[in-house]
């Protein structure tokens, strides 16, 4: 048995990233419901602005997400002031783009808003039904 934070030569080191395929897909679905609900309800710009605002929650957790499965396999200490180094990152840069945004006055903006919520909640209710379900550890007859 291997020392915490260890990983063992035989360990399968591809299950960080093993939910990245669905996650992207759900949010791929959720672009185009939220294209055609801005786009009945907006037109193109409140359409283009909820697909833009699902991108950035897609890039923002597919970039989380990468980061930190690299720095698990390198050292399991780097996680925690990684992560926090690129929620820090994340978030003054998302503030940044919000208020450039804002101040060009785009009708898009409460629909890029709006997708940007969808998109966590998405992301989260599918990265939860995945590990509650395809990765939950089964017990053992």
């Amino acid at each position: 048995m291997a020392e915490p934070g260890v990983v063992e030569p035989d360990a399968d080191r591809r299950w960080r990233l093993r939910h990245l395929p669905v996650l992207l897909a759900a949010s791929a679905a959720l672009a185009a419901v939220a294209a055609v609900v801005g786009g009945v309800t907006g037109g193109a710009t409140a359409a283009l602005g909820a697909v833009a605002g699902v991108g950035v929650t897609v890039l923002s957790y597919t970039l989380t997400t990468v980061v930190l499965a690299r720095a698990d396999q390198i050292n399991p200490q780097l996680l925690l002031p990684l992560g926090l180094g690129l929620y820090v990152l994340k978030f003054t840069l998302l503030g940044v783009v919000m208020v450039a945004v804002a101040s060009t006055g785009w009708a898009g903006l409460v629909p890029l808003c709006l997708g940007i919520v969808a998109g966590v909640a998405v992301w989260t209710a599918v990265h939860i039904w995945w590990l509650t379900t395809v990765h939950a550890r089964r017990p053992q007859a």
